[in-house]
């Protein structure tokens, strides 16, 4: 047998050996594994961002797992089963590789994309933007939104012009604030779309590019806490030009 069978099999027969036997397992339902799930997703985040590949390989396992107890549960409802999940996955990537697996001609990403959007209105979709979910973070849900849409044509031209809607967008918001306006959230909302719209032009993914801030951030001011324990000092002490000394000190020590 072909030991990725094998190891699937394994998987599936240990799950049925937990619902069957574990006094937690037999508890779980669809509703009490989703908080645990997204969790699980993000924890596979940090490991790729970590590059991190024992983690990884990990993480990939909890999720695995996930999709696997998910596929148990609709079994027993007798909505589906894990066969019934893997031919549907399989079914939609045939269809929807038809450079693969019929006769149309793709030789780029972006033709591939286009082809996918058209294929998936064609299955009955109403809108492009219907595969986006709605719980997504607003950040990632900014990145979806515009690769879709990207995907039937509507889209920039070129980096410079989406430049060009940034300052527009940050010459728009600094006008409302400075007129105490109550449009300022929405003016700041279209600087954040454009700079997302911005960052995928010049080949960025936003999410990560903040989350990798965001933890760069963390390093720095922990190692400027570090240092003030060191020194038996305390922010409340402190002015700011002061704690900008320890900052830059800490920029210098940790990256």
């Amino acid at each position: 047998m072909d030991p990725r069978l094998k190891a699937f099999e394994r998987l599936l027969n240990i799950m049925d050996d937990l619902r069957e036997k574990c006094p937690w397992d037999k508890k779980q339902t669809l509703e009490s594994l989703r908080h645990l799930t997204i969790e699980e997703t993000y924890e596979l985040a940090d490991a790729i961002l970590e590059g991190d590949m024992e983690e990884l390989k990990g993480e990939i396992g909890d999720i695995m797992l996930h999709m696997v107890f998910y596929s148990k549960i609709a079994s027993e409802k007798k909505a589906f089963n894990i066969t019934d999940v893997l031919n549907a996955i399989s079914d939609k990537l045939v269809h929807r590789h038809p450079h693969i697996y019929g006769d149309v001609e793709a030789n780029d990403e972006e033709t591939v994309k286009a082809n996918w959007e058209k294929l998936k209105l064609k299955e009955g979709k109403t809108s492009v933007l219907q595969g986006v979910p709605n719980s997504l973070p607003a950040l990632v849900k900014a990145s979806r939104i515009q690769d879709k849409v990207k995907g039937i044509g509507f889209d920039w031209e070129t980096s410079e012009q989406v430049w060009e809607k940034v300052h527009e967008e940050l010459g728009e918001l600094k006008f409302e604030v400075e007129q105490n306006s109550d449009k300022v959230e929405g003016e700041f909302g279209d600087v954040l779309f454009s700079m997302i719209n911005y960052a995928r032009f010049v080949g960025v993914d936003p999410e990560m590019a903040l989350e990798r801030t965001n933890k760069k951030f963390i390093k720095r001011f922990q190692s400027m806490e570090m240092e003030l324990k060191k020194e038996n000092k305390s922010f409340s002490d402190m002015k700011l030009d002061e704690m900008d000394v320890y900052w830059e000190k800490a920029k210098q020590q940790v990256g």
